[in-house]
């Protein structure tokens, strides 16, 4: 689980609980409740989402929000570590000895690129393929981030909508001047709303969507990297340096002291 995930989005409810317990007390809880805006602002903002995307990402952008909960699977030193050793195995056993080596690999990524290579494939045309598969997952990636992008969007959109709704209900019932203090509170509840879905909500989770599509991307990049020089030929000190520089100062100083500053044999 991403504990910074969850923990930000528990103290984010925290922090507006507080707010309201502070400024008006318990009894003040019943006035941030209003049905009529919670189905304006969020069927609103969610069906207005759905009319801008198919039915398909429009369910998966909804199940991209347990992605936010879960620690990315991403181990740069690790798979950098595997390369290296792959390039050991080619260097001694020659490139088809990787066959066998690909059968036990987790990264689907990184297996479809050894086996291109064990094939004999052109370098130019397993780069060609990498990056296109490269590309089709990043744009996956960005269908659903996009999907929280605009839902944070419509939020204070149809907030105001609202909004504006519960004015034109108030100015109906101007001769009563009893019901103007309430209509006006419960008019801005929208607004309220919107705001609490794009902060709270959407903002943070299509900022960690991203983060996660960076951190995955520039794995990947890695991977393409490692696999030609691989099938380059190229010596495991060369590709352990030329990878090495992915990474940062502290992985680096962390790697220099797991293996004393000499590549994997």
């Amino acid at each position: 689980m991403d504990i910074a995930s969850i923990l930000g989005l528990i103290l984010c409810g925290i922090v507006f609980i507080f707010g309201i317990l502070s400024s008006g007390g318990i009894s003040s809880i019943g006035g941030y409740w209003n049905v009529p805006s919670v189905f304006i602002t969020f069927g609103g903002s969610l069906f207005c989402v759905l009319a801008s995307c198919s039915l398909q990402n429009f369910v998966g952008g909804l199940k991209s929000f347990r992605l936010v909960l879960k620690t990315p699977s991403n181990d740069t030193p690790e798979t950098i570590r595997q390369i290296i050793e792959l390039s050991n195995v080619a260097r001694k056993e020659g490139l088809l000895s990787l066959e066998e080596r690909a059968e036990n690999l987790d990264d689907e990524f990184l297996k479809k690129g050894i086996l291109l290579i064990v094939d004999g494939t052109d370098q130019e045309l397993v780069r060609a393929i990498m990056d296109t598969e490269l590309a089709s997952i990043e744009e996956r990636h960005k269908t659903k981030i996009g999907f929280w992008d605009t839902l944070g969007a419509m939020g204070p959109a149809w907030g105001m909508i609202g909004t504006l709704v519960g004015l034109v209900d108030m100015l109906n019932r101007m001769d009563d001047p009893s019901a103007i203090g309430p209509g006006m509170a419960t008019a801005l509840i929208t607004t309220l709303y919107g705001s609490l879905l794009a902060n709270w909500i959407c903002a943070p989770v299509a900022s960690k969507l991203k983060e996660n599509n960076a951190e995955e991307v520039r794995l990947k990049e890695i991977i393409i990297e490692g696999l030609l020089s691989i099938q380059a030929g190229e010596n495991p000190r060369v590709i352990e340096e030329k990878l090495k520089s992915f990474l940062s100062p502290k992985d680096r100083e962390s790697w220099a002291g797991e293996n004393g500053g000499e590549p994997v044999e």
